[in-house]
């Protein structure tokens, strides 16, 4: 057995990294919406990935982790988050609630890290869930509201992908570094889009059908480009290569809370941007969703967590 030694809360550089990833992720549910205008949702995603992968792949080599490591984030990312949460934005929910409904993701990667790594959440991780939990509950209190249960059942699919992807990041850095050489967690994103893109192409093709794909790309107006590129480069290869180092260097229920962020940044953009509608049980919701991780983030326990790993 090795030990791995991990520090039980964000330095205050790493804290700032995770807003910063955080802005954009949440930001981004606007950009999709504009996108979706102009693609069908599963084209879009391949097209998102394709460009994370092309040229970038040219300039990175495969990380020193598993082929099946890469395949299983791959299509977790890709056909399973992205994938599902593209279709629901597409007229099945609205960005801002989409925004606060993925972060169940949050609930998803403790339980899965529990489940793989026997890592027991923190009493303050606990504590943040209730509020958490109960402002998700008011999103889900309000069907019909901007969202359907189309779009909520699709959504939460997305978010325990979302989670399946988290604890695949965090298994692959650690098998790299017990091995003497680090992952590179840009090349780990490139390379697993390998698998990202060609299943949401085969699925774009199989399910949007190419009369619809070829009509949309000739009549796409030439925004179409930049918000790609928003989503590739800075919410793909930017967002999730942080977010994958910072899971590399912190355990999931430090890490995955800050997600809570998403909403506060989706609803905002998504209000002033698209004048999205705010009523009270919006701004209930984030304000619950705020208190989870304020006790997450706040309530720090001053003790190092010690993390076994089979050698």
């Amino acid at each position: 057995m090795t030990s791995h030694r991990t520090a039980a809360h964000l330095s205050t550089r790493d804290l700032a990294l995770g807003v910063l990833v955080m802005f954009i992720w949440g930001s981004n549910f606007v950009v999709v919406r504009w996108g979706l205008g102009m693609l069908p949702p599963l084209l879009m995603a391949a097209i998102r990935f394709a460009l994370t992968l092309f040229p970038a792949i040219l300039f990175f080599k495969k990380p020193n982790v598993s082929w099946g490591s890469l395949a299983l984030y791959g299509f977790s990312v890709g056909a399973g988050q992205f994938g599902l949460l593209y279709i629901a934005m597409n007229g099945f929910i609205s960005p801002g609630v989409a925004s606060v409904v993925m972060q169940t993701q949050v609930f998803f990667t403790i339980a899965v890290a529990a489940q793989r790594t026997g890592e027991r959440p923190r009493l303050n991780h606990l504590l943040g869930l209730v509020p958490a939990i109960a402002g998700i509950a008011v999103i889900l209190a309000h069907n019909g509201h901007d969202i359907t249960p189309t779009g909520l059942a699709l959504t939460l699919g997305g978010a325990m992908c979302w989670a399946i992807s988290n604890q695949t990041t965090r298994e692959a850095s650690r098998a790299a570094a017990a091995m003497g050489t680090p992952m590179n967690p840009v090349a780990y994103v490139v390379w697993a889009s390998l698998f990202a893109m060609p299943g949401l192409l085969a699925a774009s093709l199989l399910l949007e059908g190419p009369t619809r794909i070829l009509h949309d790309v000739a009549n796409a107006s030439g925004i179409i480009w930049p918000t790609l590129v928003w989503q590739s480069a800075a919410n793909t290869l930017f967002g999730y290569t942080m977010w994958a180092w910072l899971l590399s260097r912190y355990p999931a229920s430090t890490v995955a809370p800050l997600s809570l962020l998403v909403p506060v940044f989706g609803m905002g953009a998504s209000a002033l941007v698209l004048a999205e509608p705010m009523p009270p049980w919006k701004i209930i919701a984030c304000l619950l969703i705020m208190g989870g991780l304020a006790a997450n983030l706040l309530l720090r326990p001053k003790k190092v967590e010690l993390l076994g790993e089979a050698s």
